[in-house]
């Protein structure tokens, strides 16, 4: 198991969220639905439903960057996260237990991806500057959600946050960073991984059965 092959290697080392659902109609092609009268069970009808579910999953998540921090089609997204489990990761650089968990986060992804079972971390920041993010999700290699008001509606949707951004959006936050929230291939919340409670420890709880890919 992923989990267990993390943890033995860690122990011998120290909704109004702007979002891809605004292109949709863009990006599913009229043809996929002239399949549906001429050619039930085509292969190319088999690639335009594969499509359709996966935009359909891509719908829950809002717009994203690249980790160069420049903006990413739904082509770019779709590519990246096909086939992976995805999460989504809230954190910020200048918090001391982020940057003491990434080490852990990075050696967990790259026994997943290793084993066959990829993972896609989606970085939700509470940085306080673009420059910033664009720091972090270059080194780590992540997408990530704009930094301001997108990354702020997906706090409070998941109702994580940093304490410096309670006086912005409240106190009613289940968790502080860093934390992860394991999504679905439906875009639904499947998983909590309190990494600000557990630390590494919380990166045993994220699933990885084949029922959770995009």
């Amino acid at each position: 198991k992923i989990a267990s092959l993390f943890f033995e290697k860690e122990r011998g080392s120290i909704d109004n969220t702007p979002s891809i659902s605004n292109s949709i109609g863009m990006i599913v092609p009229a043809a996929c639905f002239a399949f549906l009268i001429s050619t039930r069970h085509s292969p190319p009808l088999t690639r335009c439903a594969s499509r359709a579910r996966m935009i359909s999953s891509l719908s829950a998540l809002p717009n994203l960057n690249k980790s160069d921090g420049t903006g990413a089609s739904i082509e770019d997204i779709s590519e990246q996260v096909k086939g992976k489990h995805v999460a989504l990761y809230f954190a910020a650089g200048w918090c001391p237990m982020c940057t003491s968990f990434e080490p852990s986060l990075m050696q967990f992804r790259e026994a997943a991806n290793s084993s066959g079972k990829e993972v896609e971390i989606i970085y939700v920041p509470s940085d306080r500057q673009a420059a910033d993010v664009v720091k972090r999700t270059s080194s780590m290699n992540m997408l990530s959600v704009p930094i301001g008001e997108e990354a702020d509606a997906m706090k409070r949707k998941y109702k994580i946050w940093a304490g410096a951004e309670s006086l912005k959006l409240g106190m009613g936050r289940r968790s502080g960073v860093p934390a992860l929230v394991v999504l679905s291939g439906s875009g639904d919340e499947v998983a909590f991984l309190a990494a600000e409670s557990k630390g590494a420890k919380a990166l045993g709880d994220w699933p990885l059965d084949d029922s959770g890919l995009w």
